[in-house]
């Protein structure tokens, strides 16, 4: 029996006697030598009037969920869940002093998600999931995997995280049936996002994506999103270079034509939605700026930058600007010839000569000509360009 070390168990008076085991993400991230992020705690053979004895206090509803008193992590009975609708909304479950631990695992979505291991750091793998890991395969616990659409999303994701593991075919087969039979119309476009966003930011993004795409999923849940092979690169370059959520989304989005459907449709941050709806611009107006050394501007090239920089509101947000900049960088045919590494040190230096502007000592020299302010704190910020 494979036996881990790295899961702290909370032992006190509260959990003293429960038969607790971690499940899910921890072990799994332990089995393959990662830290452990957030711990999953599941409670087998007690009662919601037990937890409540104990100090538990439950999160809300009937769902059997409750509070440590204490350090207030989340502790789930063990329980089974049924299919009662569309989409992942439609379950009922039972919790019940009867339902194993085996049977609980069993409802999760796949095999290396559904281990768990108890205070002494046994693990118990009722469905393969040591083997899967392995094998670097992501294959589903069972059928009831095809009654909640999540999944897919979920599985995408870690394609995204796990670069080196595989779909098995048959897990394959079961996402390809889903969306054929509507279920991934049924997703909200708050848990839609929150999943593209998180496959975003991890190393490959671009798997999840054509996974997505492979299976019908991504032209139904974003419909507008205008992608192909060489966005996935991009997305993947971005992670490469540091990129934000922000950065990340507006490369995803650079030749979708319909940005503000998009964003509306996805619900996505409003940093996100600014980030996609600016680059558009910003790839235009530095188009011809873009090949500038940092020596000294004609005026017409000073005006230009000036206006890129006011256009973009770099002005108020000097780092969104930047950050933009950044993005231009790995664009396609916008960099094929030109060596990008001192590009954003350009921007910068432009962008900090325009800041360093004190506008309201020139309104100052313009008092009781407020038509005259606007012009000068202009022709200044074109004058330290020149300079």
């Amino acid at each position: 029996m494979v036996v881990l070390s790295q899961l702290a168990f909370e032992h006190d008076a509260a959990t003293q006697g429960l038969a607790i085991y971690c499940v899910g993400g921890a072990v799994r991230d332990c089995l393959l030598g990662l830290p452990p992020g957030d711990k999953d705690w599941v409670v087998v053979g007690s009662s919601p009037e037990q937890m409540l004895a104990r100090g538990f206090t439950p999160v809300g509803g009937d769902f059997p969920v409750f509070l440590h008193p204490h350090n207030k992590q989340e502790y789930a009975l063990a329980r089974t869940e049924r299919k009662s609708g569309r989409g992942y909304q439609g379950f009922t479950f039972y919790t019940g002093e009867e339902v194993t631990l085996e049977q609980d695992l069993q409802r999760r979505d796949i095999t290396i998600n559904a281990m768990a291991a108890d205070d002494q750091g046994r693990v118990f793998d009722p469905y393969g999931g040591l083997q899967d890991l392995q094998d670097k395969k992501l294959c589903h616990v069972g059928p009831a995997f095809m009654e909640d659409p999540v999944r897919i999303l979920r599985l995408a994701r870690f394609l995204s995280r796990f670069s080196t593991f595989t779909v098995c075919e048959q897990t394959r087969t079961l996402c390809q049936e889903m969306v054929d039979n509507g279920e991934v119309d049924a997703l909200v476009a708050e848990r839609v996002w929150k999943e593209i966003s998180r496959g975003l930011m991890n190393a490959r993004p671009k798997r999840m994506l054509d996974f997505l795409y492979g299976i019908g999923a991504a032209q139904r849940i974003m419909p507008d999103l205008q992608y192909d092979a060489t966005i996935g690169m991009n997305v993947n370059y971005g992670i490469s270079q540091h990129f934000n959520l922000a950065q990340q989304y507006a490369v995803l989005c650079r030749e979708t034509p319909e940005i503000e459907r998009l964003n509306k449709g996805l619900r996505v941050s409003s940093e996100a939605a600014d980030y996609a709806r600016l680059l558009p611009i910003l790839r235009e107006m530095v188009r011809p700026l873009w090949s500038l050394s940092i020596a000294p501007l004609t005026p017409e090239q000073a005006h230009a930058v000036l206006a890129t920089i006011e256009r973009l509101d770099g002005i108020r947000k000097p780092e969104r600007f930047l950050e933009l900049v950044q993005v231009c960088t790995i664009l396609p045919g916008l960099c094929d010839d030109i060596d990008v590494q001192f590009i954003p040190s350009r921007w910068q230096y432009w962008l900090e000569r325009v800041l360093d502007v004190p506008a309201g000592e020139v309104a100052q020299l313009h008092q009781g000509q407020p038509q005259k302010i606007k012009a000068a704190v202009h022709a200044a910020r074109v004058a330290v360009l020149l300079g």
